[in-house]
């Protein structure tokens, strides 16, 4: 066990997250809080304006009735508007339910019915439909306040109309705002933060200001994000990962930039020219895939080149990943013909300042690491649960140690069970599940938090292995962990998401989704019909059997994947296949699929 008591946490930088904003109001009222695109421009908003319109949010909250400890939600992308909304709750003294952009409308009518939300803020139009469409089952929600657009009627209020009702009423309750801000303190529940669900109902998972401010002052205190960094934002403001970026971002005093859209996120980053980036596997699997079709589609000696830098480098990353060194004619090549050549490209879209990047939310493949590693890169990975406040391990700037998520932040410490599994104590740990004691006793422990993932210390660096509940035993017995076998298979620029099965089962069998757009470009240049459904077609099938082939190669026996499907469509979010912060739902999967799975194994 660590108890790391040589690296104390700091203690926290306030009570609560809205004193750290009026701290930055003291310290640098003009400095620009946030950058967004508005107008076709970007646009700087300070500190100062900042915290006057979450403050008039606050008071208006106040004329309406909002009290101390009530709940009202949030539902919209990650922008200005969600941020002054989050902001102005908490001055209220009120709490924060986070509700993720792409839920569907009854996903959205469980949290604010499980939450007992009194109001909910929407940016968008869309969002308002899908709220109006649940509304009549919501007899506790009082209305919806809306970024965009006027109010339809009584039951919408526009977000412009709350602040200027706040403004009004300050009028008359001049000392409001600071006397409600003055009784918040750490112990004060801040947010509830919706788990994904991938194995039923979301769970609310109870966060206190305490939490954050200990967060913050934890990531703060290893440098993680400092005072003169511009972050870029895109996280979905309902993931506890996103939510502790913006308690960092309070406490530190950086710049936050929010992108246009998820389809905009290079564009933008070569536009505001960003020094850190958050974000989750998923983006890098891509970047990296997209990297690869792209230089194996490229023609002549460019291609060629390309071709024996990638072989090399498989050979590279095995062999950094197994901790050997590694040196062959063809790394030579690619260091000096090739990867200077994208790592200036990657450089140039990325805006030319960025000191790293950091991944949370899933596991990270440690070749794709090593790739980013090698064009000179860094990527922190970090690890934490919404029930932990999501940093509880994270990498330091200059002692990275891929494959692994970290130590621990100042003040949490680690234990490993007899079993494996990675047990969690310290001032990030939640209170427990919303109206939910059961649920709550089941993974809190005598302080320790049970997170259900299975690792093991390398000094005090985390590794992690898999999630406890997905870990295959065999038929004869053997422990298999699926998500390194999906992620290896994942590298390879045709394949987009893969689900290993074999649970109880004699071997283990697949399923694969084609990343579309690179399997049409390699189905082209193979001679496959424009029309031709690419998930049957022998070429491709035989294809993606080279890349089973790979992985399989560095498997035992009982952990190599006999047999394979490919889908004849992605997993999305709007199919219930990917949670919101795009991880696989195994269970629905593995449903929708069953009788394919079933007949692999049929005498």
């Amino acid at each position: 066990m660590i108890s790391q008591a040589d690296l104390k946490a700091a203690a926290p930088a306030a009570p609560n997250l809205v004193a750290l904003v009026d701290r930055q109001v003291r310290m640098n009222a003009a400095g620009a809080a946030i950058k967004h695109k508005r107008d076709g421009r970007w646009q700087d908003v300070s500190w100062a304006e900042l915290a006057r319109r979450a403050r008039d949010v606050s008071d208006g909250l106040a004329a309406l009735g909002i009290r101390p400890g009530d709940r009202v939600a949030v539902i919209g992308d990650t922008n200005l508007e969600w941020m002054i909304a989050d902001l102005g709750i908490l001055g209220a003294g009120a709490i924060t339910a986070t509700i993720y952009q792409s839920n569907q409308p009854e996903e959205c009518r469980y949290i604010l019915e499980n939450s007992g939300a009194r109001l909910v803020f929407c940016d968008s139009a869309a969002q308002v439909a899908k709220l109006r469409a649940v509304k009549d089952r919501l007899p506790a929600l009082e209305g919806i306040v809306r970024a965009q657009g006027a109010a339809a009627d009584g039951y919408e209020r526009a977000l412009a109309d709350l602040e200027r009702l706040g403004q009004e009423w300050r009028k008359a309750n001049p000392k409001a705002h600071e006397e409600r801000v003055a009784k918040l303190g750490p112990g004060d529940v801040a947010t509830l933060i919706y788990t994904s669900g991938t194995t039923g109902n979301p769970k609310g998972v109870v966060l206190t200001h305490g939490n954050w401010t200990y967060e913050a002052a934890a990531v703060e205190k290893i440098r993680v994000i400092s005072t003169g960094d511009v972050i870029l934002l895109f996280l979905p403001m309902a993931h506890s990962f996103a939510k502790v970026i913006q308690a960092a971002w309070l406490a530190t005093g950086c710049s936050c930039a929010f992108v246009e859209s998820l389809d905009k996120i290079m564009d933008n980053a070569s536009e505001v020219r960003p020094t850190v980036m958050p974000a989750v596997p998923r983006i890098f699997e891509k970047a990296y895939n997209t990297v690869i079709s792209k230089g194996f589609a490229s023609p002549g000696l460019k291609g060629k080149l390309f071709r024996l830098a990638m072989e090399s480098f498989d050979a590279y990353a095995e062999a950094r990943v197994a901790g050997r060194t590694y040196s062959s004619f063809g790394l030579v090549v690619g260091k000096r013909l090739v990867f200077p050549k994208l790592k200036a490209a990657l450089d140039e879209r990325f805006g030319g300042r960025m000191r790293f990047f950091v991944s949370g939310g899933a596991p990270l493949s440690p070749k794709i690491a090593w790739f980013f590693d090698l064009l000179g890169f860094t990527i922190l990975e970090g690890y934490g649960l919404s029930e932990s406040s999501a940093a509880s391990f994270v990498n330091r700037p200059g002692q990275n140690r891929i494959g692994t998520v970290g130590p621990p932040v100042p003040g949490t410490e680690v234990r490993i069970a007899e079993d494996g599994e990675i047990l969690i104590r310290g001032p990030g740990i939640m209170k427990g599940y919303w109206s939910n004691a059961a649920a709550s006793a089941e993974v809190l422990k005598d302080g320790w938090l049970l997170t259900g993932d299975i690792g093991h210390l390398e000094g005090e660096h985390l590794k992690i292995t898999d999630r406890k509940k997905d870990i295959i035993v065999t038929a004869g017995g053997k422990n298999v962990a699926p998500q390194n076998l999906e992620g290896e298979l994942k590298t390879d620029p045709l394949v987009s998401q893969v689900v290993v099965h074999g649970d109880q089962r004699k071997f283990l069998s697949a399923l694969i989704a084609l990343n579309e757009e690179n399997a049409r470009k390699w189905a082209a240049e193979h001679g496959v019909p424009a029309a031709a459904p690419l998930h049957t077609h022998p070429a491709v099938i035989a294809r993606i059997q080279e890349a089973v082939d790979a992985v399989n190669a560095k498997q035992a026996s009982y952990s190599t994947i006999k047999k394979f499907a490919i889908l004849p469509k992605d997993f999305t979010q709007e199919t219930g296949e990917l949670t919101p912060t795009l991880k696989v739902k195994r269970k629905v999967v593995t449903q929708r699929y069953q009788a394919l799975l079933d007949g692999f194994y049929a005498e």
